[in-house]
């Protein structure tokens, strides 16, 4: 049976409440705030239609492996569980696994999902960043006890809470103590998204406790880490680009270029769309293949 598309602005699939879009408003793009969402229960993320949805997902697409990590782990050191991915998540309650579904927005029933959340909040992100550019979604499911590692990501997100719990551990975008202006060129130049772990970064991070119905928006780059709780976790994350991200991704990769011809770096502000001058530095020394 195939799910009924939401329509925005009609009960009972309209992501967003009032209340919710306010909050978003205040926040963004630059703090992370809690938010609630009406897509807890959505027929979508049945445990059945995920397994559906996941056989279905091109290989490049998904990403699955032992869900209890400790917070710094390097990509070649995260262990596989040894199942396939349908079995992954039809047995999530007891495997101890992770799993990430990549660009579900590709498939038809939930792009129309993303589509219809972002549209809700369209008007509040255009002002501030510029248009709603290269939108995707993601949908997370957790074993009992899963850790999701120290990281950070490219994206504007909101994490939505669809089953179970979770505390979602926030720090500081820009702060180059937790990740030094080389890891962000690193990062920009297509390196993975975690990162190194000391204890003493504990002190600057904000716990999110997230339960069905509940959200948070993540700003671009601010890293974070991930417990699940007692239960199996669905979540689902809906994210974009901006202006503004695009410009700080620019910035980077610009400075990544300097630093391997031993020139002096920039300073990446935290206005980056307005640092027009080295954006078109940048894009000229690529086209000449610098």
């Amino acid at each position: 049976m195939t799910a009924q598309r939401p329509v925005v602005g009609k009960s009972p699939w309209l992501a967003f409440s009032q209340t919710a879009r306010e909050a978003f408003g205040r926040a963004y793009p630059d703090q992370p705030v809690m938010l609630t969402h009406e897509l807890a229960g959505h027929p979508l993320f049945s445990r059945e239609a995920l397994a559906i949805l996941a056989e279905r997902m091109p290989p490049a697409s998904v990403e699955y492996n032992l869900g209890k990590l400790p917070l710094g782990v390097k990509p070649d050191e995260t262990p596989d569980n040894g199942l396939t991915l349908g079995e992954t998540v039809r047995t999530i309650d007891t495997n101890g696994s992770w799993v990430v579904l990549k660009n579900v927005e590709r498939d038809t029933e939930y792009g129309a999902l993303l589509d219809s959340a972002l549209a809700e909040i369209e008007h509040l992100v255009i002002p501030a960043t510029g248009p709603m550019l290269h939108r995707e979604a993601f949908i997370f499911l957790s074993s009992p006890g899963s850790v999701t590692p120290f990281h950070m990501d490219p994206e504007h997100n909101i994490l939505l809470q669809i089953d179970g719990e979770k505390t979602m551990t926030v720090f500081p975008a820009g702060d180059e103590a937790l990740v030094p202006g080389e890891q962000s060129e690193k990062f920009h130049a297509g390196g993975h998204r975690n990162l190194a772990w000391n204890e003493d970064y504990l002190e600057k991070g904000a716990p999110f406790m997230l339960v069905p119905g509940e959200a948070i928006l993540v700003p671009v780059k601010a890293p974070h880490f991930v417990q699940n709780g007692a239960t199996v976790s669905v979540s689902f994350s809906i994210t974009w680009r901006s202006d503004r991200s695009v410009a700080e991704g620019e910035l980077h990769a610009f400075n990544a270029l300097l630093r391997r011809r031993r020139l002096p770096v920039g300073k990446v502000s935290n206005r980056p769309e307005t640092q027009k001058m080295r954006r078109f530095m940048y894009r000229v020394m690529r086209k000449l293949g610098f």
